[in-house]
């Protein structure tokens, strides 16, 4: 039974406060009658996460946090106090990040990249923005090409920094941005190279994909990205304006047009395009 982590335990006898449940060794964990449904009974198997309650007690619950141990996640402050801020995780007991473990003073309201650890001694559940402790840079077990797994975190000059795999830290390089994206959001990438300092550049699109799409429609996904995703311009637009939007003549914007529908890249609407 691992704390900080969803498991399916079974519901192995009834009291007063609720189920104890009990793993595959006979440990035993309560889940308080606060959870349980009609439709748990004894000897079934249920799957709940595991944590210390507000009373510092090892309890089971059926609501499942937006991060489990040993995962990063982009959370918002709720409230700071003298012992820290506390994050919203989706359970009735928020998530802790103790000053020390702060890469910057966090505020209410705001929202962060963390990562949650399990203090042995406490066996309570913290996080912490002390992102390099949590990162590897050496032994990289990604290649070029590679499909991963995204979950940005911030905008920056360069591009949108990301944590790749749940392990890394990843960088999209804003030439590389050619649609809608937002820290918080998970999506899955491509390794265009690992850096000599264990960085990663990712792309969003599969190596050799950019070269696949003509000029004309990346001048276009570039207007796009720059516009917030959508242009009032469309293939029944003025020469003139289309020109001197984009810099291209109506021939070529409505062909870049066809071949990035084709390849459900935008949506036209009667008012414009889209990216999607």
């Amino acid at each position: 039974m691992e704390i900080g982590r969803i498991q399916k335990l079974i519901a192995d006898r009834e009291t007063e406060f609720g189920y104890y449940l009990i793993d595959e060794d006979n440990n035993e964990v309560l889940l308080p009658n606060a959870y349980i449904t009609d439709d748990i009974k004894l000897g079934a198997e249920i799957e709940v996460f595991i944590y210390k309650d507000s009373e510092d007690r090892i309890v089971a619950t059926t609501i499942k946090p937006y991060v489990q141990v040993e995962e990063f996640a982009y959370l918002q402050v709720k409230e700071v106090n003298n012992y820290g801020a506390f994050l919203d995780w989706g359970l009735p007991k928020d998530l802790l990040v103790p000053y020390a473990e702060q890469k910057e003073k966090m505020k209410a309201g705001e929202w962060y990249l963390v990562f949650v650890v399990l203090d042995e001694q406490s066996e309570r559940l913290v996080a912490s923005s002390m992102l390099n402790k949590y990162v590897f840079f050496d032994d990289i077990d990604i290649s070029q090409g590679d499909e991963v797994k995204l979950l940005l975190y911030e905008l920056s000059e360069l591009g949108m920094n990301a944590i790749v795999d749940n392990m890394y830290k990843g960088l999209i390089f804003k030439s590389d941005i050619h649609k809608n994206i937002k820290p918080g959001d998970r999506i899955k990438g491509y390794v265009k190279q690992v850096r000599s300092d264990g960085k990663i550049d990712i792309q969003l699109e599969p190596l050799g994909y950019k070269n696949s799409i003509d000029p004309n429609s990346n001048i276009i996904l570039k207007a796009l990205n720059d516009n917030n995703g959508f242009m009032d311009i469309t293939d029944k637009s003025a020469p003139d304006e289309i020109k001197l939007r984009l810099g291209l003549s109506k021939k070529a914007f409505k062909k870049a047009l066809g071949h990035l529908y084709k390849q459900k890249l935008i949506s036209l609407d009667d008012n414009g395009i889209r990216l999607l």
